[in-house]
């Protein structure tokens, strides 16, 4: 959840916008249904309801579970609906105010989670309706990471190497568009397009991860760095820098430049899991040391300053698992510790700046499909989903105070969301 990929909902507003040109301000009319996809952004192939017009925007949550995804009001956390799914699915947002990408076995499928603006010149309309799963799907078996950065969506699919890159725009419109490249063996990866028209995506194959490949709009190599074993995970900082993680270190990306820098910890000093902000150029990254390990709870993150290469490790109260990093107001950082509480840090210094407890201690299961708590930010609060007790909480990370809490009909695995 990249506060740096933000961009993407503003952009995509006032793309969407310019296919409502012709829309009277002030009345939303039957046009807007599912079978009008260019008219009203919604997607094509989804049984929605007739639009309402709301006063504000209304921001939502998908949450998963085993057979389904709960869609709930970000504001009073209230159940809008229960969609059934099959199979062991994830969850990851558009980063357009709107869509969620579900990960299911044959690909990637688009959730419209029926809440979005129109854009009227220096004003907007919001509406709602009902959530739904659309038609457009992308990518290709194993569906893994999905990346929101300067303004499109890139999808990388592990089991085939096929990377698809998604114009917001076209997805808010209802359109199965992109623009695909496959990576020369398929292997558990991540590419990033961004707005020159280049793509960044690692290099492997099934039993090796080595790095990553800058290449140019036609897909020729541009610049390549082999030193990153087990290269996984990615984020972006601050000016657009990408990072991604090593099994020894972290690559920093500034334009076509690849910086290695090494973790203390010579042998193994894993970064696989990292969160960025548009807000800041520190990086936050998980870290572990134990290589034999088959799951390590660590006690320790890595703060990462991308304009100088200056990797921090910073001592940690409790354990935390990959679902437990994210990225708050002023680019803070922010960790759902084992003790049940959100830690908030301030990523330049890394003093401590609150402490919330928002649940009661818990601890990551042996395997990483299964149920555990997970947070998610969102205009500046947490939203803490706990499987155990079957409660969702939602923090504001400014003051401390809990805004709200439900209770939840499953025990959920997977959560994320969109503003609306």
């Amino acid at each position: 959840m990249h506060l740096q990929r933000t961009n993407l909902t503003r952009v995509a507003a006032l793309l969407v916008a310019s296919s409502f040109a012709l829309t009277a301000c002030g009345s939303d009319s039957g046009t807007d249904s599912a079978t009008s996809a260019t008219s009203s952004g919604t997607p094509s192939g989804s049984a929605a309801a007739q639009p309402v017009e709301q006063q504000s925007a209304t921001p939502r949550l998908a949450l998963s579970y085993d057979g389904g995804i709960l869609v709930l009001d970000a504001d009073n956390l209230e159940q809008v609906a229960d969609i059934p799914t099959e199979g062991f699915i994830r969850l990851n947002s558009a980063d357009n105010g709107r869509n969620v990408f579900v990960s299911e076995t044959g690909g990637f499928r688009v959730l419209d989670m029926g809440t979005w603006t129109r854009q009227h010149g220096d004003h907007g309309h919001y509406y709602t309706t009902q959530p739904t799963m659309t038609d457009m799907r992308f990518g290709g078996e194993e569906p893994g990471h999905v990346v929101p950065h300067d303004s499109r969506i890139t999808l990388f699919s592990d089991g085939t190497g096929e990377v698809d890159v998604v114009e917001p725009a076209e997805l808010l419109r209802g359109n199965a568009k992109s623009t695909e490249y496959t990576v020369p063996e398929p292997h558990h990866g991540v590419a990033v397009s961004r707005g020159d028209g280049t793509l960044v995506t690692t290099a492997g194959n099934e039993d090796t991860r080595t790095g990553i490949v800058i290449l140019d709009k036609e897909r020729n190599e541009i610049a390549r760095n082999d030193q990153c074993p087990g290269v996984h995970g990615e984020a972006a900082a601050a000016d657009g820098v990408l990072t991604f993680g090593c099994q020894d270190g972290i690559l920093i990306v500034r334009g076509n430049e690849i910086q290695k820098v090494q973790s203390p910890d010579a042998g193994y000093g894993r970064i696989g899991n990292q969160a960025g902000s548009e807000e800041s150029p520190i990086v936050l990254g998980d870290y572990k040391t134990d290589k034999d390990a088959e799951l390590e709870r660590p006690n320790r993150f890595t703060l990462t300053d991308t304009r100088t290469g200056q990797l921090r490790v910073v001592p940690f109260p409790a354990s935390y698992s990959f679902r437990s990093i994210e990225r708050g107001p002023n680019g803070s950082a922010v960790i759902l510790g084992t003790d049940g509480a959100l830690h908030v840090y301030d990523p330049a210094t890394a003093a401590p700046i609150r402490t919330i407890p928002v649940i009661p201690a818990w601890t990551e299961p042996d395997e990483w499909q299964s149920p555990m708590p997970n947070v998610h930010v969102q205009d500046g609060v947490a939203y803490v989903a706990d499987p155990t007790a079957k409660t969702i909480t939602a923090v504001d990370l400014t003051t401390g105070e809990k805004k709200a809490q439900a209770d939840l009909p499953q025990p959920t695995i997977e959560l994320t969301g969109v503003t609306g």
